[in-house]
């Protein structure tokens, strides 16, 4: 598997490239026929709600593009939270195929009952989650500039049209971690995009000029 690190307003040193190197090879282990691996570091700005390196990782093989990104102090914590990710989104794939092959799915009711113990997962303490539903995370303080400071942040991509099964988005949708994906669906060719509802729930949207 190759892998190709690039740096935008930031320096990408031979310590971090064999760090990200041998931090790869449980990515080989899980997906031995991947194919590459794009690692994209990038410092924010002082002006950005969060300070620090943003890293960004594509993990390209065959089947579904993977891809996960995350900020941190510096590239190294970056680095580590979005592998994280990726390894996550691995293991969701790979034992969604085997949940399809017949092995039995467990519920969320009953993973919550056993407080997640056996999809390893950690419920965030109650003060995390009154932090964030009450919005008491502080702002940086304006930095100085005619411009005046806004938290508000929009960023813009596009991506290629795919044409897929409204089953094969929600999968898409899953391994890039996003709560929806945009599509072109394949019977109808109409644009839409499923979302994600409650627990394995799904929804969809699509667009019809009548």
């Amino acid at each position: 598997m190759d892998v190709n690190i690039r740096g935008k307003n930031v320096g990408i040193t031979d310590r971090f490239e064999n760090y990200v190197e041998s931090k790869t090879e449980k990515v080989s282990g899980l997906l031995p026929r991947a194919q590459s691996l794009e690692v994209k570091v990038s410092r924010q700005s002082d002006r950005s709600p969060k300070h620090g390196d943003l890293v960004e990782i594509t993990l390209i093989g065959p089947g579904p593009v993977i891809r996960a990104e995350s900020a941190g102090g510096d590239k190294y914590s970056a680095f580590d939270m979005a592998y994280g990710r990726v390894l996550e989104r691995i293991r969701r794939m790979k034992d969604k195929r085997q949940d399809r092959r017949g092995r039995g799915r467990l519920s969320l009711g009953d993973a919550a009952a056993h407080d997640f113990a056996e999809i390893d997962v950690t419920p965030a303490p109650a003060e995390v989650i009154d932090a964030v539903a009450t919005g008491s995370i502080p702002l940086p303080d304006q930095q100085g500039g005619d411009e005046q400071y806004s938290p508000v942040v929009i960023r813009s991509k596009e991506f290629p049209a795919e044409r897929l099964s409204i089953e094969d988005a929600v999968d898409q949708m899953e391994l890039v971690g996003h709560d929806f994906f945009l599509f072109v669906e394949h019977g109808s060719g109409r644009p839409s995009v499923v979302y994600r509802r409650k627990g394995w729930n799904y929804g969809v949207i699509s667009l019809t000029e009548e």
